[in-house]
């Protein structure tokens, strides 16, 4: 079923792109322009510290020059022509003014220095409130994108046209056709360089409300060390994926959407040895259905066409793939058009599958094992809907697998 039908190409105007350009340099690229920011203003205020501090110098040595020439008057002409004379009152002033203007420069760049960072740690405008004022899921930037990804959903319920055995149907928006429960958790593959998937799914209105309803994002930590990304997040009511956060969301009842398959998974593609152009792959973790199974939630599978191609990455050493893994951050280099943070215009196809529940009856002391087969019934669901759809997408030569 298609529940979003894809906009025509020509719907991405000349100013849709110009949004969507602009966004991916300030937005993607904030790491970039951002601490080569924080490091300019370092420099700048030590540049200015350093010349105040030679000035306040210059001043002092004068003085001190003044003095020590004005006793020298009974010394040998050699022993003061070896003296330097003292500045006249011109010069004096002069470096005064200097110190003084120095010492205002510092200042002024030590303040932006330390309002910056500290506004990216820690701020009053990183709130969901303030994101809710501001009205930033209705933004006309986010139309932009949708228009340049073409974004498009659908709903294979399958052969049977049945997805599994539904239980209470969302009452917040009749509009919502997704057969699970208000507070599911909605799994979107593949995570990608960026993860394009899940962002356009949760942040544009337009994005969720006639699919799968509003939920809360779970972004990786190392989310903030992107200002501005973090900042987004946080109007959005993103949870950090540690499993405590998780958990605490779900226990509040919300839904939530998660790309289970982490960094991890951006680095099992290719250019990867071992992957061919033409390999799709997906990493899932049994963390997600472990919580599932503690809250007892539905988990829906929702594979995302298109979104590894939005951006290409360079093959680094090994070594930096498991630096990685290890500080859970994407130590990668990436690129877009013309080789700047523009992710390519990539149609993205939204395939939903069938809701995969928990079982009825939860052992704790099977909790491992229940994970296990709810693990391996999402996997299947998610190659057939790959290999279902993928004719449709116009990727029919190429094929997934589970690494």
């Amino acid at each position: 079923d298609i529940i979003v039908e894809s906009p025509p190409f020509e719907a991405c105007s000349i100013m849709d792109k110009f949004l969507v350009y602009a966004s991916s340099i300030i937005v993607v690229g904030s790491p970039i322009w951002f601490y080569g920011g924080i490091i300019y203003l370092f420099r700048k205020w030590r540049h200015y510290r350093e010349l105040a501090t030679a000035a306040s110098a210059k001043t002092n040595n004068t003085t001190t020059s003044s003095n020590n020439y004005a006793t020298s008057s009974g010394e040998s002409s050699q022993e003061c022509s070896t003296k330097q004379p003292p500045l006249s009152q011109e010069e004096i002033q002069q470096s005064s003014l200097d110190y003084e203007k120095y010492q205002r420069l510092a200042k002024r760049y030590c303040v932006a220095l330390i309002t910056v960072i500290v506004l990216s740690v820690w701020g009053p405008h990183r709130s969901r409130k303030v994101g809710e004022f501001l009205g930033v899921r209705k933004w006309r930037l986010w139309d932009a994108w949708l228009n340049y990804v073409g974004y498009t959903v659908l709903h294979d319920k399958g052969i049977e046209g049945q997805a599994s055995e539904s239980r209470t149907p969302r009452m917040n928006n009749p509009q919502v056709v997704v057969d699970n429960d208000n507070d599911a958790i909605l799994a979107f593959v593949p995570h990608g360089i960026f993860p394009f998937a899940l962002a356009f799914s949760c942040l544009p209105q337009r994005g969720y409300e006639e699919t799968w309803g509003f939920f809360r994002p779970v972004v990786a930590t190392a989310t903030k060390l992107f200002p501005l990304v973090r900042t987004f997040i946080a109007w959005m009511g993103g949870i950090d994926a540690s499993r405590s956060a998780v958990s605490s969301a779900l226990n509040l009842s919300d839904a939530v959407g998660i790309a289970p398959g982490g960094i991890a998974e951006m680095f099992e593609t290719y250019p990867k040895s071992g992957f061919h152009r033409n390999d799709e792959a997906f990493r899932v973790r049994n963390g997600i259905f472990k919580l599932a199974l503690k809250h007892n939630r539905p988990i829906v599978p929702i594979y995302c066409f298109g979104a590894t191609k939005m951006l290409r990455r360079v093959q680094l050493p090994a070594f930096i793939e498991n630096l990685s893994r290890i500080l859970k951050i994407s130590l990668c280099l990436f690129f877009g058009k013309l080789g700047l943070p523009i992710p390519f215009r990539q149609r993205l196809m939204y395939v939903m599958g069938k809701t995969i529940y928990p079982p009825l009856d939860i052992e704790s002391g099977e909790l491992d094992e229940q994970a296990q087969e709810m693990h391996h019934r999402f996997c299947d669901e998610i190659m057939r809907i790959f290999e279902n759809n993928k004719d449709h997408y116009g990727w029919g030569n190429k094929s997934i697998r589970l690494v």
